[in-house]
């Protein structure tokens, strides 16, 4: 009996370390909390995270542990990833934003554009006719596809009516980067230097890759099994994540 019970603790622990290095190291799955990414991203979308993608920080493990500094196995993301990060207000908090500008950069919003490096960002207006939440609100939006200068693509929203139009020019420091949510007109990002700001390199936790569950809680619980043709949104299963 005894043997038995040192056996079983053996492989609970064995599975547990295991599942510690998968996800430090490998993969790990996050929740959508929010509509700060929307259209892309929707509130209850579960998403697998590559943490090799940009090397290891001490973000890459449970609980941010200062064993070390900087990054290990570094490797550079490119403009329009979306990433997972730690805010740096409390180095404690994943936020999930799309990389916009890289070190060095420069990034204004001049009449409702994106001016990188002064350049217009180029977007193309698409004819879409969803809703966007923000909060408990629901607004109706404009959607552009925007590409960036490397090429990458994305949809935007942007507010019809009350979109931000200028902002400060913002100026990217040394080994920080600027993200962006893609619904505009409600995401806490980078351009909040109180709360968000410049993002260190050492905060980057992932790159998002792919959807590979998702429901909608406004329609129900997973515990209503009942409802489950609705609640679960079966086209977003294993869909890759655009950047």
């Amino acid at each position: 009996m005894k043997k038995n019970i040192i056996e079983n603790v053996k492989t609970i622990l064995y599975a547990l370390i295991i599942a510690l290095i998968i996800r430090s190291f490998l993969f790990q799955p996050f929740y959508i909390p929010s509509s700060s990414m929307e259209p892309n991203l929707l509130i209850g979308d579960r998403l697998f995270v590559t943490k090799y993608s940009y090397g290891y920080s001490r973000h890459s493990l449970p609980f941010s542990p200062k064993i070390f500094k900087g990054r290990i196995f570094n490797k550079n993301p490119k403009n329009g990833d979306v990433i997972v990060f730690k805010t740096p207000s409390d180095n404690r908090t994943d936020y999930i934003k799309r990389l916009i500008g890289m070190p060095g950069d420069t990034i204004q919003f001049l009449n409702g554009d994106i001016f990188l490096n002064g350049k217009i960002v180029e977007k193309k207006e698409l004819n879409l006719t969803l809703d966007i939440q923000c909060g408990s609100q629901t607004f109706k939006a404009n959607f552009y596809e925007e590409t960036l200068p490397n090429g990458n693509k994305y949809v935007t929203a942007y507010r019809k009516e009350g979109t931000m139009l200028n902002s400060d020019l913002y100026t990217v420091p040394k080994k920080h980067f600027f993200f962006l949510g893609d619904n505009r007109d409600c995401s806490k990002d980078s351009r909040f230097l109180g709360s968000v700001g410049y993002v260190s390199y050492q905060n980057l936790v992932g790159k998002a890759q792919l959807i590979f569950f998702s429901n909608d809680k406004k329609k129900g619980s997973l515990f209503q099994f009942w409802k489950l043709k609705n609640i679960l949104r079966f086209e977003r299963f294993f869909k890759k994540i655009i950047w």
